[in-house]
């Protein structure tokens, strides 16, 4: 998966061994803000003709609040943040078990969004924070999709 509309640049790798079983996300990205947080999350659509403004809102098919990946009651697509390094480099290993590469509530055909703000996950006390997580603008974007 590569990204585009910024200086943002790399890859992003979902893997899933069997479903029902957690994803491991792995994820390798330049150009980010030196020493910075940003938001990251699954969106529901894979549609990027109008850039990143067309992957519509967070994957959401529970109709739930924003919040951290270690709530239960959160977005699906809500993987919460990424940390820069000084270089503006991260790379990052977790794993998720609310999105799934498998059945009804697979990620494949969506995108995955790098936000211009650290997520709040959930927890700024406001409207926009259950929505969004004040995660800010989209810095880039890119449909995940399968490789070899």
């Amino acid at each position: 998966m590569c990204f585009s509309e910024s200086s943002v640049n790399g890859t992003v790798i979902f893997e899933q061994t069997a479903l029902g079983l957690p994803v491991t996300v792995k994820g390798d990205l330049k150009g980010l803000d030196p020493d910075s947080l940003r938001g990251f999350h699954v969106h529901q659509l894979g549609d990027l003709t109008n850039g990143c403004l067309s992957v519509g809102s967070h994957y959401n098919p529970f109709g739930r609040t924003h919040g951290a990946p270690s709530d239960i009651n959160r977005h699906v697509g809500d993987l919460g943040n990424i940390k820069a390094n000084k270089d503006g480099h991260a790379t990052f290993v977790f794993q998720d078990s609310q999105i799934s590469l498998n059945g009804p509530l697979s990620i494949l055909g969506r995108a995955i969004v790098v936000h211009t703000g650290t997520d709040d996950l959930g927890k700024g006390g406001n409207d926009e924070s259950l929505k969004t997580g004040n995660a800010g603008g989209r810095a880039a974007c890119g449909v995940i999709g399968i490789s070899s």
